[in-house]
């Protein structure tokens, strides 16, 4: 196993055009299985080397990223990066093993094509590639370079639900037993991803962590609420208790909402209606394996 936490920053500043695109984020994570959810998209640029740091610091397996992708530690695989139409497919991911110093580029190139299961596709040029394809074809040129631990840039995003899926399980397979960390706007609990973590942050306002820890324990926080009423909570937690919910006071005006395996927003602000109870804010503990 690599040495070192996959990802650590602190007080992280990187601009995009002279403009924050992250300001202030800090968090290390402790799993070797990552999703980090909610984080700027250019925090993955950052940790790949692709975007300078304006402020603060970040590791990746306690190097720099420039370091750690030059020397091979790490390897990213961007969403969608512009590739050379004409190319075939095993060019490509054999070029990625070359300029990653690999000895026999060839041999690792048809490695991480098999293990993608692009082997049927390994001549064709990239142009002519479907999506998933393109992405796939992204993965294993990462893979080729022989990397212990890869970096994927949203891989699921745009797809639609049952290619998503599909494309996780394979994902899951191809990488096998290396470390990973995903980036990713928020993904569901039920994809093979999700599952295989052993490790989750959501990052909220692009500044801060939100939550950190199991994929399943944070998954259960999606159904608690934080929410701010006009009126009594004891006035509403028996119909909710009733509906397999629990509501516990914070002080005068504020619950935490506890949805259970039945109960939703939309019958919580039923309850509270019959009650004569106002609902003035609901805001989500975390929101991103919705």
């Amino acid at each position: 196993m690599p040495a070192g936490t996959i990802l650590a920053c602190q007080d992280l500043r990187v601009d995009a055009h002279s403009v924050p695109a992250c300001d202030g984020l800090s968090f290390a994570t402790n799993g070797e299985r990552v999703v980090v959810l909610g984080a700027p998209g250019i925090v993955f640029a950052a940790a790949t080397g692709l975007a300078p740091i304006t402020r603060g610091s970040l590791e990746v397996r306690g190097r720099a990223p420039v370091d750690a992708v030059r020397d091979a530690l790490v390897a990213g695989a961007a969403h969608a990066p512009p590739l050379p139409p004409r190319w075939k497919l095993d060019e490509y991911v054999a070029w990625s093993a070359r300029l990653a110093g690999a000895t026999s580029p060839a041999r690792r190139a048809a490695e991480a094509i098999t293990e993608l299961k692009l082997d049927a596709l390994a001549t064709t040029p990239l142009g002519k590639l479907v999506p998933h394809a393109r992405r796939a074809a992204v993965v294993a040129a990462a893979l080729a370079t022989g990397a212990d631990t890869i970096l994927l840039d949203d891989p699921l995003g745009g797809l639609p639900d049952d290619l998503a899926a599909a494309f996780a399980e394979l994902l899951v397979g191809a990488l096998g037993s290396r470390s990973w960390l995903v980036f990713a706007p928020r993904m569901p609990l039920g994809l093979a991803l999700a599952g295989a973590a052993d490790e989750a942050l959501v990052v909220g306002g692009g500044t801060r962590v939100d939550a950190q820890g199991a994929p399943r324990a944070l998954a259960a926080a999606a159904r608690r609420f934080v929410a701010r009423i006009d009126g009594a909570a004891d006035t509403v937690a028996g119909a909710v208790a009733e509906a397999g919910g629990s509501v516990e006071a914070h002080g005068a005006s504020h619950v935490v909402l506890e949805l259970g395996p039945t109960l939703t927003t939309a019958g919580f602000f039923a309850i509270c209606a019959t009650a004569d109870v106002a609902v003035l804010e609901l805001v989500p503990a975390v929101h991103a394996f919705a």
